[in-house]
C-alpha cells in the first residue's frame, strides 16, 4: 500500500446456526438472531428484512452524518421500507422507501438531505445496481 492510498474500511461478521430453527450473528460486542428457520419465525429478522433493515440503518446513518454539515435541524427520522421478492431467480425485484423527517427545514433542504442519503450510503448504493430501488422523503 502507497502512503497516498487511503486506508479501506473493512466490516467482519460471523453467523452460527444454533439450531434448525435459528441462528444468531455476532459483530464488535453485539448478536443479533436470526431467522434461518424454514417454516419463520416471528421474533427474529430473516435475510431479506435483514436487507431491508440494513437499507434502513444505512439511511438514518447517512442522515446522521450529513445533518451536523449541513447544519440541518432536526427531531427525528422514520424510515419505512417495503421490498416484493421475485421467485425466480430469487431475488429483491424493488425497494420502496419512505423517508420522514420531523424538521421545519425547507422543501429544498429536505431535497439536499435526501441526494446526500442516495449518494453516500454504502449500503444503498450495493442495493441500488441490482434491484429497483426508489423512495421519497417528506415532511413529518
Amino acid at each position: 500500500m502507497h502512503k497516498t492510498d487511503k486506508q479501506k474500511l473493512t466490516f467482519t461478521v460471523k453467523a452460527e446456526r444454533i439450531d434448525a430453527h435459528g441462528s444468531l450473528a455476532h459483530c464488535k460486542d453485539s448478536s443479533i438472531t436470526l431467522d434461518t428457520d424454514m417454516a419463520g419465525r416471528r421474533d427474529a429478522f430473516n435475510p431479506a428484512e435483514l436487507l431491508l433493515a440494513a437499507l434502513s440503518a444505512c439511511i438514518i446513518k447517512g442522515i446522521e452524518r450529513v445533518t451536523p454539515i449541513l447544519k440541518f435541524e432536526l427531531r427525528g427520522v422514520e424510515v419505512h421500507v417495503h421490498g416484493v421478492r421475485q421467485d425466480v431467480p430469487p431475488k429483491m425485484e424493488s425497494i420502496r422507501y419512505e423517508i420522514v423527517v420531523d424538521t421545519d427545514e425547507s422543501d429544498q433542504r429536505l431535497n439536499l438531505l435526501h441526494d446526500n442519503v442516495k449518494k453516500y450510503g454504502t449500503v444503498f448504493n450495493t442495493v441500488a445496481p441490482g434491484t429497483d430501488l426508489a423512495g421519497v422523503l417528506r415532511r413529518k
